[in-house]
This record gives structure tokens, sequence and C-alpha cells, in this order.
């Protein structure tokens, strides 16, 4: 028998690919932080010697959810900005943010956010803020997967005075991390509103050169200046753009992204909370354009709530493209998160040689009886608190509903310490 670290058995097991597939009474064989293989219980108990082996009777075991859009460390302000309008939030969020943002707040901030993100069985997440290399680091000390966002904004802000220290404080903290597992890069420019054709121009040619994605604000509410073409015309609209929220277009617009073969970010509580439209996805899949799932600034990094909320909607919002079936949603929110953020060769789905990235979900919930179809249970009925073990590279990080390498205690304080301050600021305002 061979020997490895962990066997973990559950009642049903989705691995994404093949896709709909759903499989029972199967195991899957963990070694140094890699999935080995994903074969029968019997098999798999004649064939591994496990130095543990985990049994989950009632649970769907499936990969890490991947949040292809966050602001980490802006869940200190979670309830802080009304949200009458889009422009007003966007207003108040940034005047607050140039009042508090700074290490401690990032630090902080981006650790409450993963304390959640694990909670809800997220295992990776991508980031866009100011101080990226504090993301990384509380990320690191965390043991969560990140996929870090290099900021590049033309007015100068408190991490970065311009566009060129931007670029260059940016691919320091990519070489720094070059050779982690769990810690890798994205470009993320600012909306191209907000930055001049050469800044675009040069975020291009540096993509084009290390073969990294661009992650940006596009097409972002209803008053947002069109982009695409702009994009298009800069040479960013290509293979390596996921663009984010994407909820003013017409049909033109979306031509242009399949053609391109761009990436949508799709951030569906976001825009609905903020009233700054909807992203069209069924339109996109009809045109077999790679969605993913984000929560941007203003949710609470549950991404299974994003995942019921986007397949809700799509349906009653647009009636006339082609339904889009559960097991395509639960693409969108793992193996398409993968693949917007060029992960998808390691992590995404279960297959042998990927990561262990894997959360498993408890379905003997009166919510979720019967269970016909776990991943329509999943998709349209479970909740986070239905979130049992979480895994990153392996490592077990929640088990049984309790963080393992996060003083939850620890993290709520902080965080209370933070409203304290901000709510007394806002007070004397």
């Amino acid at each position: 028998m061979a020997p490895i670290d962990t066997l973990l058995s559950a009642r049903w097991i989705v691995p994404i690919e093949p896709a709909g597939v759903v499989l029972e009474a199967h195991s899957l064989a963990i070694h140094q932080g890699r999935i080995l293989a994903l074969l029968p219980t019997a098999q798999a108990k004649q064939r591994f010697s496990a130095q543990e082996e985990i049994e989950r009777p009632n649970h769907v075991l499936l990969p890490g959810l991947v949040n292809a859009h966050t602001h980490a460390a802006s869940s200190l302000l979670h309830g802080a900005v009304a949200s009458s309008s889009f422009e007003h939030w966007a207003h108040t969020l940034r005047q607050l943010q140039q009042r508090w943002v700074d290490a401690e707040y990032v630090r902080e901030g981006t650790e409450l956010a993963i304390a959640a993100a694990l909670s809800s069985g997220t295992t990776c997440f991508a980031d866009q803020h100011l101080f990226p290399e504090v993301v990384a680091q509380t990320a690191a000390q965390a043991r969560m997967r990140v996929c870090v966002g290099l900021p590049i904004h033309d007015a100068p802000s408190v991490w970065a005075g311009s566009a060129d220290e931007c670029l260059a404080k940016g691919l320091q903290l990519r070489d720094e991390y070059r050779d982690d597992p769990l810690i890798t890069t994205v470009l993320a420019p600012l909306e191209p509103s907000s930055l001049s054709d050469e800044t675009l121009e040069r975020v291009r040619r540096l993509a084009d050169e290390l073969e990294v994605p661009i992650c940006m604000h596009v097409n972002e509410s209803r008053s947002s200046a069109p982009a695409l073409e702009r994009l298009q015309q800069l040479g960013l609209l290509s293979p390596l753009l996921a663009a984010v929220h994407m909820v003013k277009l017409d049909s033109a617009d979306v031509d242009l992204v399949a053609a391109a073969g761009a990436s949508v970010i799709h951030c569906p509580q976001s825009n609905l909370r903020l009233g700054s439209g909807l992203c069209p996805v069924p339109l996109f899949k009809d045109r077999s354009v790679n969605v993913a799932l984000g929560s941007g600034g203003v949710s609470n990094n549950d991404l299974l709530a994003e995942l019921r909320t986007a397949a809700l909607i799509a349906n009653s919002m647009f009636p006339t493209a082609s339904p889009v079936d559960a097991h395509a949603w639960l693409q969108t929110a793992t193996l398409n998160g993968a693949r917007a953020l060029g992960l998808a060769d390691s992590i995404g789905s279960l297959l042998p040689g990927k990561w262990a990235d894997l959360c498993c979900i408890d379905l003997a919930h009166p919510n979720t009886q019967p269970s016909y179809d776990p991943v329509t249970q999943i998709v349209f009925a479970a909740s986070r608190e239905q979130v049992s073990d979480v895994w990153v590279a392996g490592r077990l990080l929640l088990r049984d509903r309790e963080l393992t390498h996060l003083d939850k205690n620890a993290v709520l304080n902080r965080a209370e310490l933070w409203r304290v301050r901000i709510a007394a600021a806002l007070t004397s305002e």
C-alpha cells in the first residue's frame, strides 16, 4: 500500500472536470498538498495507507471556491457607507479610505475577510487594494491562497505617488513571491477612465511580456464611460483581460468580449446593492465567454451567497438567453475563477496533480433535504453555515466549522476596535 497524507471520503464528490459529473462512494487521495487520485472508496482503501482518514458521510466534497474579485480590506467598512446610489457610495468610500487606509488597516481588514472567506468555502481570492504587500503577507500567514492585484494608477495615493512607482513596487512584490505556491499576482489597474493611454499601453506591454492577467473594473455602472472600444484600440481586450462588473453593455459589447477571448467577473450582490446594473451572464455564456464570480467591495466574502444570487437573477432578468444549469453555475465559482486568474492548471477542479484546495458541505440540514441532486442543492439552497471543512494545498484550515490557523475571537476583537474608531469619526462629522 502506498503511503499518503490524507484520504478523504464523502457521500458525493463533484470534480468539476469532467463537467456534469457527481461521484458517489469515492475518495480523494492527497499527498504533499496535491491530489494524487480520485477513485472508488473500496479501491482507495486497498491502494493507499493514509496518515489520516476523514469520513464525511452526509457531505459533498468539491473544489474550493475561487473569489475572482475582492477588495478584502474594505471588509472593515461593510455597512459604514449608505448605498443610495453607486456614485454616492463610491464618493463616500473614497473619503473614508483616504482617511483610514494604511498598512494596519489593510492587514486587519484582509484578515477579517480571509476568516469570512474560509468559513464559507473559499480557498482562493483575488484582491485589488492598496498595500498589496500587506495583503500577501497576511494571506501567507493564514496559509490562504491569494492572487494579489498589483495596483496601477496615475493619481498619487498613500501607497504610491505615480504609475511609475506603482509598477516598480508591484514588480518587486511579484519577484518576492515568485516561488511561493500560494501567492500569485495579477496586474490591477483602476477603471480605464482614470488612466491615461500611456499607462494602459504600459500595462498591456507588461501583461504580454510576463503573460500575467489584467483584472480591471470595466463598465462598472450605468454611468460609467464606455471602455471596451478604447481597450480594444489599446490592445488590452485579449485573453489576458478579466473585466470586472461589466453591467453597462449592448450586444456589440458582448460580441467584442467573446471575439477577444476575455473573461468576465460577475459581482452580483455588489451590483444589486449599489443599483449599478446587472451583468448579462447568460448572454456571455451563450457566446462561450469565461464567466467567474467575485464579491467586490460591499459584500461579505460569501461566494455561496454570490453563487445563488447570480443563478436566481439570471433566468428572470435574461429570459431569452439559454438557461444555465446548476453544474455550469458551480463551475463559475470554481474552475472559471481559476481560468480568469491564470490558475486553471493548478486549482479549480479535482484532477490529479492539482493542489488539494477543497471544501466540504454538509447537506444533512433541513434546507437541503431531501437531496436528489447535490449540485442543485449547493447552488440554490446551501448556506455558509453548512461548510464543514476547507483545505488549501492539503492543509486543513477549517475543521468542523472551526478555523485552525486563525484566532477568530482575536480577528473579531480587532474588527470591533476599527468599528469604534470609524463610527466615532463618522458621528463627529
